[in-house]
């Protein structure tokens, strides 16, 4: 019997969360998945020390202040490793605007298309790209822009059925609701063990599916940031998954057959309703896990995003 990485492969297009070369090129995910967190430990490993060298001496010969050169280096850094990663993957990368732009349309339009045109400049076209934003309303409005300009986005951080519904009228792409990340909060809030089948981060998804699918939304439902392979498998049967190397080898070493627990021939109706800033605003508020858990993420990514940065000051004075 196939195992269940295979049995999964065939219901649903598996995305490796990652920048590990090796794991990339071992496990053959159809896209692959970064953030700051993930350059930042990719540009840790040797397989990016040249890389790197190479962009402390383009830097060198940049203009401007320390700070801009810093950050010109640390961008150039995050392309090295989207590029690497498309050498490898036959669909898409996703690169982040910086999460300090979170709350910035023009700015993370601005720097989006920034990345469009460093990656052609290496010969990576847009339809190679996601553009990955955080799920604020400012970047799904920057999000709803560059999709009118055939630019493609991933909205992340996505932990409630607003952002969800809000990405839909944006005609985003794809996005990115969190599982995991939805599990550890109502496990530190209520004290309780769950299920895969009474997890909070699985419900949630299978909510955004089940209102993408009935009306007939055509932006890309994938499942991200999982604790277990045992959330994987219930969501077995969604538009993508993004998992990381070692639940890719779990499953790719789990025997068993595994149930499809998502399909578009078995959905439940859910009106459509369009969503506007205020009403937006005001559901995110309510839910307190959707407000706490994105704007921990995007401190998180912001934090990597200094320690980049850092990194890269540290390099440019040793060259």
């Amino acid at each position: 019997m196939a195992s269940k990485l295979e049995q999964l492969r065939s219901m649903t297009t598996v995305v490796a969360d990652t920048g590990d070369i090796e794991a990339v090129a071992r496990l053959k995910p159809v896209d692959c998945t970064t953030n700051p967190t993930i350059v930042l430990k990719a540009l840790g490993t040797p397989a990016f020390a040249d890389r790197v060298k190479e962009a402390v001496t383009w830097g060198k010969s940049q203009n401007g202040s320390e700070d801009a050169v810093i950050a010109a280096i640390a961008d150039r850094l995050a392309i090295s490793v989207g590029a690497a990663l498309s050498e490898l993957v036959p669909g898409r990368v996703s690169t982040e605007v910086d999460a300090d732009l979170s709350f910035d349309t023009d700015a993370s339009i601005a720097k989006a298309h920034g990345i469009i045109a460093a990656y052609k400049e290496r010969g990576i076209e847009r339809d190679r790209i996601l553009i990955k934003l955080a799920s604020t309303w400012e970047g799904i409005k920057a999000a709803e822009v560059l999709q009118k300009e055939g630019i493609d986005c991933n909205l992340t951080l996505l932990f409630s059925k607003a952002q969800a519904v809000a990405c839909a009228d944006a005609k985003a792409f794809l996005i990115s609701p969190f599982v995991g990340r939805i599990l550890d909060w109502y496990k530190k809030s209520t004290g309780e063990d769950y299920t895969s089948e009474t997890d909070p981060g699985v419900i949630s998804v299978r909510q955004i599916y089940n209102y993408y699918k009935a009306n007939d939304i055509k932006t890309i439902v994938m499942g991200a940031s999982f604790r277990n392979a045992g959330e994987i498998e219930a969501l077995a049967g969604c538009d993508r998954l993004t998992i990381s190397p070692a639940l890719l080898d779990e499953l790719d070493k789990a025997e068993g057959t595994l149930e499809r627990k998502l399909s578009p021939d078995n959905i439940k109706e859910d009106p459509y309703q369009p969503i506007d800033e205020k009403t937006f605003r005001w559901m995110l508020n309510e839910d307190a896990m959707a407000t706490e858990k994105l704007s921990e993420g995007i401190r998180a990514f912001a934090k990597d995003l200094v320690a980049l940065r850092t990194m890269v000051k540290k390099e440019l004075a040793a060259a």
